[in-house]
């Protein structure tokens, strides 16, 4: 009996214990972007995981809409059915963190015989993953993405058309020459 409490003990001392797991985002998805991050505006957003490096997705939109560097971000134009929207981006990280316990523990038995501790940097690991969040507006400025918008559906296989160009494209200006076909 005391050896299956003694391996519990250590079991339970050697895990890792996960504080915040990043969603996982098989494709893309439609959701409110304030209850993705709360740094995101109040709006609906599509979204999906960015597996490219940082800044890649600012230069597929700046050179595929020809943008150079205004407003890339905010505000950009695209055209739908004739009919002109704009699309705005963010880049957004969520890490997933774990308290690591063993080197916890090995660190406080290391300070009880006055030892400096070891394992002070590996307490909590840290693995960032990265997502954007796309908000689509019409002249109006209305929410395009949410449910009850008429061309919702239209705007969305857009948006999936753009990431799938998007995460298949390494030299954009293939984007731009696609783009003007």
């Amino acid at each position: 009996m005391k050896q299956i409490f003694l391996t519990l003990t250590l079991v339970c001392f050697t895990s890792c214990i996960p504080l915040r797991i990043a969603p996982n985002i098989k494709t893309d998805k439609v959701m409110l972007a304030k209850k993705f991050k709360r740094k995101l505006p109040k709006r609906f957003a599509f979204i999906f995981e960015d597996p490219k490096d940082a800044n890649e997705f600012y230069n597929y939109v700046n050179t595929k809409y020809e943008l150079n560097h205004q407003n890339v971000e905010w505000n950009v134009p695209f055209e739908v059915n004739d009919e002109m929207f704009y699309f705005s981006f963010h880049e957004v990280e969520i890490p997933t963190k774990t308290l690591n316990l063993l080197p916890i523990i090995i660190d406080t038995a290391l300070y009880s015989k006055d030892k400096a501790p070891m394992f002070e940097d590996v307490y909590m690991s840290r693995m960032g993953n990265w997502y954007l969040a796309i908000t689509v507006a019409d002249d109006d400025m209305k929410d395009c993405l949410k449910q009850d918008y008429v061309k919702r559906e239209v705007i969305l296989n857009y948006l999936k058309e753009m990431r799938v160009e998007y995460l298949n494209t390494y030299n954009y200006l293939e984007a731009l020459l696609l783009k003007k076909k």
